[in-house]
């Protein structure tokens, strides 16, 4: 359909602003878009990603990650005496004259350590260990000047210096050395989480423990099976579950505290900064660039700040969270005043009422929905955030999490309360949610 020259010309007389657009309203996207590709470039080589990328150490990221979801038995076999001698580290994961399936002595003082299936095994003597793969053996010479692997070996062996390298993928790896042969032997899942090996416990899995619970003879006189399956697994020497809780729990609490703190401070500051609430410009003013100040110093600034002050605890990270809240709860609900309808003011106003009660009649209970619903959101977001603070020093499972990192080797610690972490802020998440339905009614879809 088609419009005559008088018609358009009226259309563009009446609407020049659709018509005749400026060059950002034509190519605004588009030059949006390039900006942010030029950035983009200038990011990639101002911060040499490429290199970082190339030279990073993925090998050993494989390793951290298959860490998190399995454990590594890893005995140090050692050459005393003509007979091979296995030591164990600190966490270990058997129990004492445990009989391991993977790893049995033999009569001449020899050790088979096998990988997955008998095809992929160690067997292991003080003057020679052979390596199978795939069935396949090669004799690795073990002398006083180190191990030393013959020509034709497959890439899974590899001659490094004076030792061995012997890689089995995921079930393991093995170092020959001279004196002794250091073993990895990996297996899916998590080592003694329920009970550590000096439990009388150890050794019973989920559905056992479970059995045991309800079964009327009692392992411990003392005591019932129920009080001795939660005793065993909360004081797990290895897995620590007590003292997790206990930190996570510490670290709810700071988020909660903290929080409720800072709701409590900035609620009636907030009507201070509002210019619509109180006539006094330079009132306004400071009470906004307080707010700006304090909340402008990151919260693990303060953490860091307090701990010096308190040393380490949880009421370093209270007070962190509540400095940085308070100036960034402050400056929503000014804003959140400055956005009230008037008219209702204005009707308390006109019958007399005193200033408390145009506020408290009048204007909280406009804002107090959009209040709560900000308090709840920053309370879900804290419990994440007390947990990064918690790592300098403000307690909790932040400074546990440090701890496990640290050592490591305690990868799977680490993932178990990452997803303790998780699974609370999704129960948070949830509640919060909730809530906020109730006060501002569910959302539309």
């Amino acid at each position: 359909m088609s419009i005559s020259v008088a018609e358009s010309n009226r259309l563009h007389a009446k609407y020049p602003s659709v018509f005749e657009q400026n060059f950002f309203q034509r190519w605004g996207l588009l030059v949006g878009f390039a900006a942010t590709l030029t950035y983009l470039v200038f990011c990639w080589f101002f911060f040499n990603v490429g290199p970082a990328l190339q030279n990073g150490k993925w090998d050993r990221a494989a390793i951290y990650v298959q860490d998190w979801y399995s454990w590594r038995a890893q005995p140090r076999l050692r050459f005393e005496d003509g007979v091979v001698v296995p030591q164990w580290s600190s966490r270990g994961q058997y129990a004492e004259d445990t009989t391991i399936d993977w790893l049995t002595p033999q009569d001449d003082g020899s050790m088979i350590a096998t990988f997955g299936n008998a095809d992929d095994r160690l067997e292991i003597a003080t003057t020679q260990v052979d390596v199978y793969i795939d069935g396949v053996g090669y004799p690795i010479a073990i002398t006083a000047d180190g191990a030393t692997a013959p020509a034709d070996v497959p890439a899974a062996i590899e001659q490094d210096g004076a030792k061995v390298l012997v890689n089995y993928g995921f079930a393991g790896q093995a170092e020959i050395r001279a004196n002794q042969v250091n073993v990895q032997r990996r297996f899916f899942g998590w080592a003694n989480f329920l009970y550590d090996t000096n439990s009388p416990l150890w050794g019973n899995d989920l559905f056992s423990s479970i059995g045991l619970m309800f079964s009327g003879d009692r392992i411990v006189p003392e005591m019932s099976n129920a009080q001795l399956v939660l005793d065993q697994w909360l004081n797990n020497q290895a897995w620590q579950h007590g003292d997790i809780l206990a930190k996570l729990m510490q670290t709810l609490v700071m988020a909660f505290v903290g929080t409720l703190f800072a709701t409590l401070f900035a609620f009636p500051l907030a009507f201070i900064a509002a210019r619509n609430i109180t006539a006094n410009r330079p009132a306004n003013w400071l009470m906004k660039r307080f707010f700006d100040f304090i909340r402008s110093i990151d919260m693990l600034i303060w953490a860091l700040f307090f701990t010096r002050g308190f040393g380490p605890g949880p009421i370093p990270g209270i007070a962190a969270i509540f400095f940085t809240d308070t100036g960034a709860l402050g400056k929503v609900y000014a804003e959140a005043l400055e956005n009230v309808d008037d008219k209702q003011r204005e009707g308390m106003q006109s019958v007399g009422a005193s200033p408390l009660s145009v506020n408290r009649y009048g204007v909280v209970p406009q804002v107090l929905p959009v209040f709560v619903s900000q308090s709840l959101y920053f309370w879900e977001s804290n419990t994440r955030s007390a947990t990064v603070i918690g790592a300098v020093g403000a307690g909790g499972i932040g400074l546990k999490l440090l701890e496990s990192m640290g050592t490591n080797s305690d990868w799977d610690k680490v993932a178990y309360m990452v997803l303790l972490i998780l699974m609370v802020v999704f129960i948070f998440d949830n509640i919060s949610n909730a809530i906020r339905s109730r006060l501002i009614g569910p959302a539309a879809h």
